[in-house]
């Protein structure tokens, strides 16, 4: 009996460029998710005057890598918009993370090439 070859062993022990670039997609819409659910949902339980997403797990969660989701959520649910270190924290965050992606697609040149 011929065992499929998905089942082999050195297909399951591979790890390649592709794969690692798919965890990293699911992280980052894990994490993303993530944050915008917390922005609705603290902004839910400052409506019910209830118990509160500490402002450092937010800004954690944009730190992780949920800082799209957390500049999108202040803008629909209008929410930590007059909080202004909040706001400079937030945006420090976001102006790091897209040097940091510029500068690691500046070293890969072959990346936009065709």
């Amino acid at each position: 009996m011929k065992i499929p070859r998905i089942f082999s062993l050195g297909t399951v022990a591979r790890f390649d460029y592709a794969s690692g670039m798919w965890i990293a997609v699911i992280y980052l819409w894990a994490v993303n998710g993530l944050t915008l659910l917390a922005f609705g949902w603290d902004k839910m339980q400052a409506r019910r005057r209830k118990r509160r997403v500490p402002e450092r797990r937010l800004l954690w969660l944009a730190a992780l890598g949920g800082s799209p989701s957390a500049v999108l959520g202040r803008w629909i649910f209008g929410h930590k918009t007059c909080k202004t270190r909040f706001t400079v924290w937030l945006f420090a965050i976001v102006l790091v993370q897209g040097t940091a992606c510029y500068v690691t697609l500046d070293q890969m040149p072959g990346l936009w090439a065709q």
